[in-house]
């Protein structure tokens, strides 16, 4: 094998990182004037998503979205998009459970695990599970609703014109009980490394890591907690094995004995890649869906608070060897401030969680937290996370809204309503114009398209244009047009027994198209 041959399988094993699972094929002979200068911007071919398993209330309904924008050229033709349940039944690693076992009880798994092992692996793409959600075509959502405890964890692909862009919504109404609420998140994308600051080991939540393998391989995984004083002893969070094609619930407080309100969680892989998410649930506000924050950096953005807000809680953590002193911001409809609750610069200790309360910082209007160095302050990258109360007294909800990158070319979010749809855009920078795309709707209804400029510095908060005869949900996706970096999210919001309930997704870039490097070889022979 030649070297431009070796060349070409390094950068689409590097692309297999992209929307979970990216893969291109080789190009095209290009014309012999192209240059390593100018990578040609090819669609993704493949992605993948995980939902875990949405609720373990009976009273719990769960409506799924699947959505591919329209538009994007040269992924091929035909291709298929299918979200099935996980093949493996679902296994939660309370360790107490282990430990109750007996001998006779233990012969059995190790029997069990033995006759697992000499059945033939399924294969994913083949394997014989009935998909639950399949999408027929892009620009137009197909939606599947599940009641009740037993929805299982969903993996999924997506392949072909489908797979740019591709992403499914996965959204739960609990109308009583502690995890009562709406519960709202963007089905992820595997990996090997996931930072979520805002958990909690405390007493009033019940906090679980949620980690599913899309693979035909198991999965071995790490969790690390990081409390104020930073590493939370424990004996359990080590080598915690994730079966192929399987779901496992991780409870938090089972792996340290310490009670925490403020905790950072690491998820990495020692083999395989899994999706992480974390299921928060709190006595008295409900709970909700903690995704991971983006990856650190000296400066992040954390959009999508509503107006209406009457807690807001900010943690970070510096996952490096060097402490961080933050200047705290709020980017509002008028402009961006220094609330008084952040008058001084918040300090974060390396290795060590910090927290900062800003109580009802929007005071009536939507907007976005901005964190970067304070003033004379070093470039240190951290991950961060908001957690955002509506409601007084016995009628509060919560959600949770992480660090998000900007938008370069486009994001998607799906499951929006005829009513409770709110689109927020963040201009940190310089001002931005932004094109908004309502798509048809799941049941029926024709695309609309709106334009919305954002001044610099900024939080734009808007009633996303609902597409013209609508039935069912629909997907908005957003595409800056000029102007600088736009961060976007959007609430989903249902009164239910006068308890304001409601879900933020913040909407990173889909990743859908990448650069591949141009080259004067004819590469067709490896078609």
């Amino acid at each position: 094998m030649n070297r431009t041959t070796l060349s070409l399988i390094a950068v689409a094993t590097a692309l297999a990182a992209v929307t979970g699972f990216a893969a291109v094929s080789a190009p095209d002979p290009v014309d012999s004037t192209a240059t390593a200068k100018t990578p040609a911007r090819l669609p993704v071919e493949r992605s993948s998503l995980l939902c875990p398993a949405p609720s373990t209330s009976e009273l719990a309904e769960t409506v799924y979205t699947s959505f591919t924008p329209a538009g994007t050229t040269g992924a091929g033709t035909g291709g298929a998009a299918e979200l099935a349940p996980s093949a493996a039944p679902l296994t939660d690693t309370d360790p107490a459970d282990d430990e109750k076992k007996t001998d006779e009880d233990k012969a059995k798994d190790d029997e069990a695990k033995d006759d697992e092992a000499k059945a033939p692996a399924a294969d994913g793409a083949d394997a014989k599970v009935k998909p639950f959600l399949a999408l027929k075509e892009p620009g137009k959502p197909v939606s599947g609703t599940k009641k009740g405890a037993d929805a299982p964890a969903l993996v999924g692909a997506a392949t072909g014109p489908l797979a740019p862009g591709w992403t499914a919504q996965q959204t739960t109404t609990v109308t009583a009980g502690d995890s009562r609420g709406l519960l709202g998140m963007t089905c992820t994308a595997p990996g090997t490394d996931f930072w979520f600051p805002g958990a909690s080991t405390d007493k009033s939540r019940q906090d679980y890591v949620h980690l599913t393998n899309p693979d035909d391989t198991a999965a071995v995984a790490d969790i690390a907690l990081f409390g104020k004083e930073g590493t939370l002893k424990s004996d359990t969070g080590e080598g915690i094995p994730v079966p192929a094609r399987s779901s496992v619930p991780v409870l938090l407080s089972t792996l340290t004995g310490e009670a925490e309100p403020n905790v950072t969680v690491h998820v990495s892989t020692r083999t395989g890649r899994v999706g992480a998410v974390v299921n928060a649930t709190e006595e008295k506000t409900g709970g909700d869906w903690l995704a991971a924050s983006a990856d650190a950096a000296p400066r992040a953005v954390l959009p999508g608070i509503p107006g209406d807000a009457t807690s807001v809680r900010l943690v970070v953590f510096a996952p490096g060897e060097d402490d961080a002193e933050l200047k705290v911001q709020l980017a509002g409809k008028s402009g961006t401030i220094v609330p008084s609750s952040a008058a001084e610069p918040l300090n974060v200790k390396s290795g060590m969680t910090a927290s900062l309360d800003l109580g009802d910082v929007t005071k009536g209007e939507a907007g976005a937290v901005r964190i970067g160095p304070a003033e004379g302050g070093r470039e240190t990258p951290v991950v961060a996370a908001l957690r955002v109360v509506r409601g007084k007294g016995d009628n509060q909800e919560v959600a949770f809204i992480p660090a998000t990158g900007p938008v370069t070319e486009r994001a998607t979010v799906a499951d929006n309503r005829a009513k409770g749809s709110t689109l927020t855009l963040t201009a940190p920078e310089k001002s931005a114009k932004v094109k908004v795309t309502a798509s048809a709707g799941s049941g029926g209804g024709e695309q609309v398209v709106k334009t919305y400029s954002v001044k610099g510095g900024t939080t734009l908060a808007v009633t996303p244009p609902v597409p013209a005869g609508l039935k069912g949900s629909y997907a908005l996706t957003v595409e800056p047009e000029s102007g600088g970096p736009v961060h976007a999210a959007r609430a989903l919001a249902v009164t239910q027994d006068g308890v304001p309930m409601f879900t933020v997704q913040t909407l990173p870039d889909d990743r859908g198209m990448v650069s591949v490097p141009a080259t004067k070889e004819d590469l067709s022979v490896l078609k």
